[in-house]
């Protein structure tokens, strides 16, 4: 395996607690370690480094799911039937990762993004009220079909995950964006680890370097956890404008340039 110099470990721990606090706070901390894992093993193919963010990721956010879950305690109940859709479904998207263009993913995810962005900007009062009682019928259909899309767009390509997941929850469930945000967090948690497994049996793991990835990964998680527990709501809705900003034009870029 390729080997770090002392140097680059601790540039890819710093990497991992700040993408762990962003995984926490609204998703998308991929953005941070995967290229860093690249930048600073230029040597590995990009599927380890998937693989082995997918080890840290996966660490982190559980982490960070079970301290949110404590606090704001989402229906156990409703996330039971989520969770192992998600597994599945994050899995076959691993599987199809290699059929499927990311670049011609990439614009789709950009306009589904500023629509979300556009959206939420113009209902300041979307997400931040107290919630309500989870709606029953249709609504919970629609919600459970697009867990399995996103677990699916997770396992494929990934960015924003966390994201879409918050907007369905809030949208369909009527719930706050805090309760959304930890409810997407076990979710997440059951993608990571879908993918992960699928990613585990093609051998594609750095398991030394993700493992040791991970305990930074979850003491940045933990502090995002607490850090979105202490913000509240409205503090959720902030990050979400900001990582549909930072997302389009970190995607639009690697769009244009032909990455």
């Amino acid at each position: 395996m390729v080997g770090l110099e002392l140097s680059g470990w601790a540039l890819l721990l710093a990497g991992a607690a700040v993408a762990g606090w962003v995984d926490a706070v609204i998703g998308g901390g991929g953005l941070v370690l995967i290229p860093l894992i690249l930048a600073v093993a230029p040597q590995l193919a990009p599927a380890t480094a998937l693989a082995t963010n997918k080890l840290a990721a996966v660490s982190g956010t559980a982490s960070a799911a079970v301290m949110m879950v404590r606090k704001v305690r989402p229906s156990v109940s409703v996330l039971a039937g989520y969770v192992p859709l998600a597994l599945l479904c994050s899995g076959a998207g691993a599987l199809a990762a290699s059929l499927i263009d990311t670049a011609v993913m990439r614009p789709v995810i950009i306009v589904l993004m500023l629509a979300v962005g556009t959206f939420v900007a113009l209902r300041p009062s979307f997400g931040t009220g107290e919630g309500s009682a989870l709606p029953g019928g249709w609504r919970r259909w629609a919600v459970l079909a697009l867990v399995g899309v996103i677990a699916f767009y997770d396992g494929i390509f990934g960015p924003g995950t966390g994201m879409f997941l918050i907007m369905a929850f809030t949208a369909l469930l009527s719930q706050n964006f805090l309760v959304s945000a930890a409810m997407a967090k076990v979710v997440n948690t059951a993608t990571n680890l879908g993918a992960l497994v699928v990613f585990a049996a093609g051998g594609h793991v750095w398991w030394l370097l993700g493992l040791v990835l991970a305990v930074a990964n979850i003491l940045g998680a933990q502090l995002g956890a607490r850090t979105v527990l202490g913000g509240g709501a409205r503090f959720v809705r902030g990050a979400l404008l900001v990582l549909v900003v930072v997302m389009s034009v970190y995607l639009g870029w690697q769009q244009l340039s032909g990455r």
